[in-house]
């Protein structure tokens, strides 16, 4: 059943989607324990079939499958956006139809990623997919795996897209949260994708995060020290603990790297799927050294 929200805000998980140890199907009690998991150490919201979700390595089937568990497991407790970017317009129309009527709060869409869409085609898009649902839109800027850059000024004009409400801007330049803030105002929230400490402090209102799948209670603290208690000191030292394991969940290795920490923190979640690998035997000795100095191992695990 979809939340009754004002807005949404804090930090959000893109959840990785479990497998069952040969990858062959999706571990509906691995997911359902991560969402528990999530919720209790006080995430804001949850986002499956992202990027870190592994959307692209799944069936349709597969992929109803994660909305239903995600959602019913959620219960209302904190809102679920959920990813439905797809390359043909129609399928993300069909896809994000389907979110909704599954009980989704909102949709999180990155741009046609081999296309190389031209501002009006991405209004297009956006605004066939705006027609056809009810429920607020996430647009998603990655130009690292979208091979599109949704400038600043082209956000703007998606803004105005009535039902485009938030962007999560994933770009390593702190100063598109500020530009785009700028251009928007209030038509427009601005999650940060990757650079969640520093764009608090100029004008995002979120955080969608990867490494809140390992550390959702500091992952949320962080959000509450910068806006909730407007505590920049606190907010610093928040991140300086975490600072160190963004490095494992970020660049090529951010699902490969999650799902290992999850496993050695008590959570495991299975491999990724081909043609990702599971992260590299001579890494994970310095990965379990992080989580260690984190008090995330055998506390948490047992």
């Amino acid at each position: 059943m979809a939340m009754a929200t004002a807005g949404f805000r804090g930090t959000y998980t893109v959840l990785v989607t479990p497998f069952t140890p040969d990858g062959s199907r999706v571990d509906v009690p691995a997911l359902r324990r991560l969402v528990e998991f999530q919720i209790t150490q006080g995430i804001h919201g949850l986002i499956p079939l992202g990027s870190t979700g592994e959307f692209l390595s799944m069936t349709r089937d597969e992929r109803a499958e994660v909305i239903e568990a995600v959602i019913d497991q959620a219960r209302g407790r904190v809102p679920v956006l959920v990813g439905t970017g797809a390359e043909w317009t129609r399928d993300a129309v069909d896809l994000s139809r389907e979110a909704e009527r599954l009980g989704a709060d909102g949709v999180m869409i990155i741009p046609p990623f081999y296309s190389v869409p031209t501002e009006a085609e991405l209004m297009a898009h956006y605004s066939a997919i705006a027609d056809a649902i009810g429920i607020p839109m996430m647009i998603y800027n990655n130009p690292a795996t979208a091979n599109v850059d949704m400038l600043p000024e082209t956000v703007a004009q998606l803004s105005r897209i009535e039902n485009v409400r938030y962007i999560k801007e994933s770009t390593l330049d702190v100063t598109r949260v500020r530009d785009i803030v700028r251009l928007c105002g209030d038509r427009l929230t601005v999650f940060a994708g990757v650079l969640g400490y520093e764009s608090f402090f100029i004008g995002a209102q979120g955080w969608v995060a990867v490494c809140s799948n390992v550390i959702p209670r500091l992952s949320a603290q962080l959000f509450e020290a910068a806006l909730d208690r407007n505590d920049p000191a606190e907010a610093r030292a928040v991140h300086e603990r975490m600072v160190d394991l963004l490095w494992w969940v970020g660049g090529p290795r951010y699902v490969a790297g999650t799902k290992a920490a999850l496993e050695m923190t008590g959570l495991p979640v299975g491999p990724p799927r081909p043609p990702r690998l599971p992260l590299p035997a001579e890494m994970r000795p310095r990965l379990r050294a992080v989580l260690e100095r984190l008090g995330l191992l055998a506390a948490e695990a047992a």
